[in-house]
């Protein structure tokens, strides 16, 4: 059975830090890109940071650029977030998601998923991250 969550949310105070986690069940990490979005109440959402599996790219966007990394544990099926500095703006609900890299560029497909992420094909249910003041 397919099922892709994230998994780490909660509250936090600002200045502190988070790892959030997705893990995937039903399929492997073998090929593929991952991205971290996240929404805030009533924002769009914003992409975060990527990865892709096949040869260990990243990216990290605004907002959480230099304030986040993102890795892979392929052999448990998992990709991290690590977030550190949290402001209370980075408030919102965290997704992971996921686009195959079989046979397309690595760096395009990231950089489509941010384009355009209505159209990327698995979504992990989101966790929800409380920063404080």
């Amino acid at each position: 059975r397919f099922s892709w969550q994230a998994f780490g949310g909660g509250l936090v105070q600002a200045g502190g830090s988070l790892r959030l986690s997705c893990a995937a069940c039903g399929f492997t990490f073998d090929d593929y890109a991952i991205a971290w979005f996240r929404q805030a109440p009533g924002k769009e959402l914003e992409g975060i940071a990527a990865i892709t599996t096949r040869d260990m790219m990243q990216w990290s966007r605004d907002p959480l650029k230099g304030r986040s990394t993102v890795s892979v544990d392929a052999s448990m099926n998992t990709v991290y977030l690590q977030m550190n500095n949290l402001r209370p703006e980075d408030t919102a609900v965290y997704y992971c998601a996921a686009e195959t890299t079989a046979r397309r560029d690595t760096a395009i497909t990231a950089g489509t998923m941010f384009r355009a992420p209505n159209a990327i094909s698995v979504w992990g249910k989101g966790t929800l991250v409380t920063v404080s003041s």
